[in-house]
């Protein structure tokens, strides 16, 4: 297993987590609150930054529940974080609904 640096920068939300033994992805959380209108986008900030090794990327995927019952996206998806990068991880959420709004709330998953 790769060991990835992690460096959190809000404290108060829960580190990265598996839902369950043998998850590929780890859950991110918001560390701000931000509410999509139809059609609208918005960056969301996870409070971490990691480091990857050289010749790795960590990829950011939509959760599947909030596609279906919300319609939220990743816009660029998957969000690619290459090894470079040490920047706080944000995801560019979009809201495909048609009629309501969404809200993200800090630390939602």
């Amino acid at each position: 297993m790769v060991e990835i640096a992690l460096t959190r920068l809000d404290t108060e939300l829960p580190l990265p987590t598996y839902a369950h033994p043998g998850d590929a992805g780890a859950d991110l959380h918001a560390s701000t609150s931000a509410t999509l209108a139809p059609g609208e986008r918005a960056l969301v900030p996870t409070g971490i930054a990691i480091a990857l090794p050289a010749g790795y990327a960590a990829f950011v995927h939509p959760r599947s529940g909030l596609a279906l019952r919300h319609g939220i996206s990743v816009v660029n998806t998957p969000g690619t974080i290459d090894a470079g990068y040490r920047g706080e991880i944000k995801v560019l959420l979009v809201n495909h609904d048609l009629h309501d709004s969404f809200a993200v709330e800090r630390g939602d998953r």
